[in-house]
């Protein structure tokens, strides 16, 4: 996670500095990364269900530190002009197809490593882990794109990538396989999935909330790093810093969740969580060059306090609640359905920037957002008060 702060950072910056692209060219890359999620993701569902999921993750590691490697190697190669939009949307796809491998075979393989009463625990050392990286990160990749290039900033997620498949390697906790018997058609796997999500009232409104917030945040993200560069004009070591800052409250998020979510309760946790961190963008509207900065870092640390209330409660009650053998497809279809919204949001956000302006097109998506939590307050997840037991 640490790594994975690099080339977030830096790819945009190639694009706004070297390439000088527009905000349409923004959205499009955001949605190259995004888009395998929606039209991949129930498919990698029904693979991840029949194969080791371990695998699966360490495949998509080595598969993406060699994806991003071609950045800096056409740098070397070509110099600046080696460095097109079109090699960032192909890294950004093939990249995104295997992050969609990855995630899904991630949340599908907690429950083999730990029982259903450690799932909030181990979700929030996990969360705290990614919290951490997230402070530390986005502050060295600002610090690295003053002294070097963006494209050698990339090889710090390189490295990250690597680093997280000598990992899992190390893992030896034999992992549990489907029931044997006659093999169910890929199809009938995926209605399966769908079914656990549609048919239940909890599942189908944590799948709304989390659909709303990412559509209209992806938008929002798409063109975030250009207006505090460009029109609030902060240099890309101060939003680093400002980022990683922010990013402190989700620190905080994750080593207070276990006791947030036994005082409050399932239901009433995930609720608050979706309330504090859909409310903060808006302010990066009303932000001037003359505050952005102190604005950025108010916004990030409420808005990732706020995700990881609401990320740690509503994953764990999610992996309790499922079957082991249907982790993978449920997370598939959850995933489709949440990550399916965030390329339509990043290529809406560039669009709607280039017509109506960076600025108005930040506060537009951020007052969207801003009612995602309505799906789960008005839903039965509200009244949940534990987690489901074995």
């Amino acid at each position: 996670m640490f790594g994975s702060q690099f080339s977030t950072i830096a790819i945009q910056a190639i694009a706004i500095t070297t390439i000088v692209a527009t905000n349409t060219q923004l959205g499009l890359l955001a949605f190259f990364n995004t888009i395998p999620f929606l039209t991949l993701g129930l498919l990698v569902g029904v693979w991840t269900d029949r194969h080791r999921r371990r695998r699966i993750m360490i495949f998509a590691d080595f598969g993406r530190a060699a994806t991003l490697l071609s950045i800096p190697l056409a740098f070397f190669a070509l110099g600046l002009g080696g460095l097109t939009m079109n090699l960032l949307y192909a890294v950004t796809l093939v990249a995104g197809i295997l992050t969609v491998f990855f995630e899904i075979a991630y949340q599908a393989y907690i429950p083999s490593l730990v029982q259903k009463s450690q799932l909030v625990d181990a979700n929030t050392k996990l969360e705290t882990s990614r919290s951490i990286a997230q402070v530390a990160g986005p502050s060295a990749a600002g610090f690295a794109l003053g002294l070097v290039t963006a494209p050698l900033v990339i090889l710090g997620d390189v490295l990250g990538y690597l680093s997280s498949s000598l990992s899992l390697l190390s893992l030896r906790k034999p992992e549990p396989m489907m029931a044997a018997g006659v093999p169910k058609s890929t199809w009938h796997d995926i209605r399966q999935g769908l079914s656990i999500v549609f048919g239940d009232k909890r599942l189908r409104a944590i799948a709304g909330t989390t659909a709303i917030s990412n559509l209209f945040s992806s938008a929002f993200g798409a063109i975030t790093l250009k207006y505090l560069n460009v029109n609030l004009t902060m240099p890309f070591a101060l939003i680093g810093l400002a980022g990683g800052l922010g990013s402190l409250g989700g620190v905080l998020g994750a080593l207070t969740a276990g006791r947030y979510i036994k005082v409050l309760g399932v239901g009433r946790a995930i609720v608050l969580g979706a309330v504090v961190g859909s409310l903060p963008p808006i302010a990066l509207y009303f932000a001037s060059p003359g505050d952005a900065f102190a604005v950025a870092v108010t916004v990030g640390f409420f808005t990732s306090l706020g995700v990881l209330w609401y990320n740690i409660p509503q994953v764990s009650y999610r992996q309790a609640l499922v079957p082991r053998d249907l982790q993978g497809r449920m997370n598939a279809t959850m995933r489709t359905i949440v990550w399916g919204t965030l390329p339509l949001g990043g290529l809406m956000g560039g669009v709607v920037g280039d017509i109506v302006g960076t600025r108005s097109t930040m506060g537009l998506m951020a007052a969207l957002g801003s009612i995602a939590f309505l799906s789960v307050l008005l839903s039965p997840v509200r009244s949940v008060r534990e987690m489901p037991k074995d």
